[in-house]
């Protein structure tokens, strides 16, 4: 007698369960397919390569961005607020102070993080907030609040930038690309000053801080273009690649007994502190004298000022290696007196209008320089972001100081007073640079990549 089949329940519960298993695959194929469409589509929108209108547009619209703000701040409150000089000075002074003690910090984070676009992202986002902040609730606390942020990020941007570019270019091709850099930066300074200049004529001051955030935006699109892959992240802390220099950076305390890194901190400081006044001091003598007429004017004269920066700028991408950056840092620094000496001549607009384009001469050439003699200075040594934190730290300490150096000068002696300190502070940087500051490319060439911590030994960073 044959066997009857044993039943068994597993054809039922395979079809029971088939309907749920086929839904969970349906699903996964369907996750499966956004995601890798949503893959396709960010590949597809991920920059492969660095055409220079990414950083050219990036330096135009960061110029931009800070540019809207600035010798503003200052006019802004006294001319349009009615603020008294003392509470102006004290503001600017310790917003300046607590900003200026993250400088150097955002130096040495830079050289440690690979996520330098990121912290330019976030730096426009805070300048954006301060901004609204300055614009909506003028009241003493929160403008002192607003100026500290403000301080605080205006650190990262051109740390951020240099470093960038150092990582994206060859030591050959940096003299041009950071002159390009300048020029680029200086046109977007002269288109914002003449933007804000017509929103503050046309509407009112707050225009120009309320600006802000829609250039912050278009910066930050801009940012987003430079592609993060192509950046050489050793060279753009200032080492070389790990074949041919397998040891890491120097210790950051070497940095600061070196010889010349002082003497150029020290002749950063003294600029800043005689250079800062000479056209917010202008702009606030011709908005009192002129009511109602303080950021016009101001935006005329920076847009002179940032004209001759521009000259400068291209002069210094195209003939810096073959000229020298001592011959030119020196003629950049002793035009400072002469901007001082000038403007106590005349309070005519029009002259004040061609003094400040002078001195933009001057202050191209400090600017567009700086970034490069740092570069060259410390190549070899992982440490070219924190140098550039450490002077940006001492070119605000000029800068915060300047504020209520100037203004206690104007209340007890007046304007002329302070314009002719300005311009005996500038003569002492410009001995200082002259005699006692090496210069880089005498001890190596300057398309040359080899002998980076040898010759920084030589220049007295032991």
């Amino acid at each position: 007698m044959p066997e009857r089949p044993v039943a068994t329940s597993l054809p039922v519960m395979q079809s029971d369960l088939q309907p749920a298993a086929g839904g969970r695959a349906r699903f996964r194929a369907s996750y499966d397919r956004v995601r890798d469409r949503s893959v396709q589509l960010h590949q597809r929108l991920k920059p492969k390569r660095l055409y220079a209108p990414s950083l050219d547009w990036a330096n135009f619209l960061i110029a931009d961005v800070r540019g809207a703000l600035g010798p503003y701040v200052v006019v802004y409150l006294v001319t349009e607020q009615h603020w008294q000089l003392a509470p102006v000075g004290l503001v600017t002074t310790l917003g300046g102070w607590i900003g200026l003690v993250m400088q150097t910090p955002i130096g040495a984070w830079l050289d440690h993080t690979n996520r330098k676009r990121g912290l330019l992202l976030g730096a426009l986002g805070v300048l954006s907030l301060g901004a609204l902040i300055l614009a909506l609730t003028p009241s003493f606390w929160p403008v002192l609040l607003a100026n500290s942020m403000m301080q605080v990020v205006s650190g990262v941007f051109e740390p951020a930038v240099a470093a960038l570019t150092v990582g994206l270019c060859a030591r050959d091709a940096l003299t041009r690309r950071m002159g390009r850099n300048a020029a680029w930066a200086r046109a977007g300074n002269i288109v914002v000053a003449g933007t804000s200049g017509f929103a503050a004529w046309v509407f009112t001051a707050r225009a120009v801080f309320l600006q802000v955030p829609l250039i912050a935006l278009l910066t930050a699109i801009a940012v987003l273009t430079i592609p993060h892959e192509k950046v050489d992240l050793r060279r753009a802390r200032g080492l070389k690649q790990e074949k041919e220099q397998r040891d890491g950076p120097v210790g950051w305390l070497t940095l600061f007994r070196s010889r010349p890194m002082l003497v150029f901190g020290a002749c950063s400081l003294l600029y800043e502190l005689a250079d800062a006044p000479l056209l917010t001091l202008v702009s606030q003598q011709i908005g009192v004298e002129h009511e109602g007429w303080g950021a016009t004017v101001t935006s005329t004269f920076i847009v002179a000022a940032q004209l001759g920066m521009l000259v400068t700028s291209i002069l210094v991408g195209r003939r810096a290696d073959a000229w020298g950056y001592r011959w030119l840092l020196a003629v950049g620094f002793a035009l400072l007196p002469v901007q001082a000496a000038l403007t106590v001549l005349s309070h005519k607009v029009y002259w004040l209008t061609l003094v400040q384009f002078v001195g933009g001469l001057g202050g191209g050439l400090f600017a567009a320089l700086t970034p490069l003699w740092l570069a060259d200075a410390t190549r070899g040594t992982g440490r070219y972001n924190l140098s550039q934190g450490a002077m940006g730290t001492l070119r605000a300490v000029g800068v915060t100081s300047s504020g209520l150096l100037s203004e206690m000068l104007v209340d007890r002696l007046g304007y002329n007073a302070a314009y002719a300190g300005c311009g005996v502070i500038g003569a002492l940087a410009v001995a200082l640079l002259w005699f006692a500051l090496p210069d880089p490319q005498a001890t190596e060439h300057p398309t040359a990549d080899e002998a980076p911590r040898a010759t920084f030994t030589k220049r007295g960073l032991t």
